[in-house]
C-alpha cells in the first residue's frame, strides 16, 4: 500500500506541465517621433565610419541626413538636395567616412560630400544612365566600391577610371545587396534569384554552387575576426559564406539553415554594434545573429510593437542602428524613429514573489517526503540503523547535479524554460532514486 501512494505521487509529479515559452523581446520601446507628416518612403540608410551620422535614401529622390547619437533632435538634421526625383535603392559610406556613395533607379550614382554637404554625379555614371541600380558598397580599403543592378550586373567602380563592368556571366536576376569583409578586399553578392557570388581582391567574379534555390534578400560581413559572411533569404533562411582571401574561386557556402523559431520573414539586414547583425522581419520585429555562434534570436517581436502602436507596427523597417548593444533606433519606411533598450529587469516586489515561489518548489517536495519518512517503518529503520546515507545519499547528490546541468544546457541553448521545470526534474530524479534505494534494501532484507 505504502508502495502505491509513493507510486502515485511520483506520477503526478511527472504529469506536471512542463512550459516552453514562445520567443520574447529582448528589448523595449522608450520613445518615438517622425521626420515628417506624410510617408517619406526611406528604403535604407547608413551609418558613418565614426559612429556620428546616418544618411537616409528613400523614394524621390530623398536623402537626408540626421544624427546617429541623437536622432530624435531635429534640430541635427541636414536635409540635402540630390535634384533627382527617382528612387534611391542604397548608399554607401567610404571607409574613411568623407563621402558617401548614393545609388537609384535610372542610373543614378550619386556622391555626397561632408565638408559641404553637396551632392554631386560621380565620375563616369554617364556608363550606367537608364539602369536602375540596386545597391552599392565599398571595398575595405576604399580604393574602389562595387554596384548592382537590377538587370543582376555588377560594376566596380573608382574615381579615377569610373565604370567598369565585371564578367558576371550574364545572371539576369537583380542583385539585392553587397557586403564587403571589414579587413580584406574581397565581397559578397547575393542575387533574387541567381544565387550568390564572391568578388574577389582581383575582382573575379566566383559563383557559388547550390545557391539558386533561394530568394536572397541580403548579405553581411559583419564579423571582422570571422573568414564569411552570411546570406539571408526569404523563408527565415540563413547560409554562411567561408571566403578564400587569396583565391575567391575557391570559397564555399556552408549548409543552409533555417530560423524555426521565428515567425515572420527577413526583408533586409543592418549591421548591429558588436560584430552582429540585425535582421528586418514583416511584419515588424528584429532578430540579431551571431556570425560566430550562428546563433539567432528575436530582439523585438511583433506582436509587443502592435501593443505599443498597432500604426507603426503595420509599417515597415527602414534601417536600424545600435549605439550600443540593445540600444538604438529603428527608422519605418513612413519615417518613424523608434529609440529602444534593453528590457527593463522585473522590480523588487516580482523578485520576491519569485523568491517565494522557489521557497516553495523547496518546501513542498520536502514536506512529502518527511510524511513519507514519518509514516514508514521501513525508513525509520534505516534511520536507526544507519543505512539511511546509502537510501537517501546517493539520489540526494545526484538530483541536484541533474538538475543544474538541466539549467545549464537551457541557458546556453536559450531555450527559456522556465527555473520551475528545472526544480521538478531535480525533485522528480531524487524520488526516482528513493524509490530504487527503497526497492533495493527491501528486496536485500528479504535475503
Amino acid at each position: 500500500m505504502r508502495g502505491q501512494i509513493i507510486y502515485s505521487i511520483f506520477l503526478a509529479i511527472l504529469l506536471l506541465p512542463i512550459v516552453v515559452a514562445e520567443p520574447n523581446s529582448l528589448i523595449q520601446i522608450r520613445s518615438s517621433t517622425t521626420l515628417g507628416d506624410v510617408d517619406i518612403g526611406i528604403n535604407t540608410g547608413a551609418v558613418s565610419p565614426d559612429g556620428e551620422t546616418v544618411i537616409l535614401v528613400g523614394k524621390d529622390g530623398y536623402v537626408h541626413r540626421i544624427s546617429a547619437i541623437n536622432p530624435m533632435d531635429r534640430s541635427q538634421d541636414i536635409e540635402l538636395n540630390a535634384g533627382a526625383t527617382k528612387d534611391f535603392q542604397d548608399v554607401s559610406w567610404h571607409p574613411r567616412g568623407n563621402t558617401a556613395l548614393i545609388t537609384g533607379d535610372n542610373g543614378m550614382a550619386l556622391r555626397y560630400d561632408t565638408y559641404d554637404h553637396s551632392i554631386s554625379s560621380v565620375n563616369g555614371s554617364g556608363t550606367v544612365n537608364g539602369l536602375d541600380m540596386t545597391s552599392v558598397a565599398w571595398s575595405t580599403s576604399g580604393d574602389y566600391a562595387y554596384f548592382g543592378a537590377v538587370d543582376g550586373s555588377i560594376w566596380k567602380f573608382s574615381e579615377g577610371s569610373g565604370f567598369e563592368k565585371l564578367d558576371s556571366y550574364e545572371k539576369p536576376s537583380p542583385v539585392s545587396d553587397i557586403s564587403c569583409h571589414r579587413t580584406n578586399n574581397v565581397c559578397v553578392v547575393v542575387t533574387l534569384n541567381d544565387g550568390i557570388a564572391v568578388i574577389g581582391k582581383d575582382h573575379h567574379v566566383t559563383w557559388m554552387g547550390n545557391t539558386r534555390s533561394e530568394t536572397w534578400m541580403a548579405v553581411d560581413c559583419a564579423d571582422p575576426t570571422l573568414s564569411e559572411c552570411v546570406a539571408f533569404a526569404s523563408g527565415l533562411v540563413t547560409q554562411a559564406i567561408h571566403l578564400n582571401f587569396e583565391d575567391s574561386s575557391l570559397s564555399y557556402g556552408k549548409p543552409s539553415m533555417m530560423l524555426t523559431t521565428l515567425e515572420g520573414d527577413i526583408t533586409d539586414v543592418s549591421r548591429g554594434s558588436d560584430g552582429t547583425t540585425l535582421l528586418h522581419l514583416a511584419p515588424f520585429g528584429t532578430v540579431r545573429q551571431e556570425p560566430i555562434t550562428n546563433e539567432a534570436y528575436a530582439q523585438i517581436i511583433y506582436s509587443d510593437v502592435e501593443e505599443w502602436d498597432a500604426v507603426v507596427a503595420g509599417r515597415a523597417i527602414g534601417f536600424t542602428w545600435e549605439t550600443s548593444s540593445l540600444n538604438g533606433f529603428i527608422i519605418t519606411d513612413y519615417g518613424n524613429i523608434i529609440a529602444f533598450e534593453p528590457l527593463k529587469e522585473e522590480g523588487d516586489d516580482s523578485m520576491i514573489f519569485k523568491a517565494i515561489g522557489v521557497a516553495v518548489l523547496i518546501a513542498v517536495p520536502g514536506t512529502v517526503f518527511g510524511l513519507i519518512f514519518m509514516s514508514s517503518p521501513f525508513y525509520q529503520r534505516m534511520y536507526a540503523e544507519g543505512k539511511m546515507r546509502k537510501v537517501v545519499g546517493l539520489p540526494f547528490a545526484i538530483a541536484p547535479a541533474i538538475g543544474l546541468c538541466s539549467w545549464a544546457l537551457a541557458t546556453r541553448f536559450q531555450f527559456d524554460t522556465p527555473l520551475e521545470t528545472h526544480f521538478i526534474i531535480a525533485f522528480v530524479i531524487f524520488f526516482i532514486g528513493l524509490w530504487i534505494g527503497y526497492n533495493s534494501e527491501r528486496h536485500a532484507g528479504k535475503k
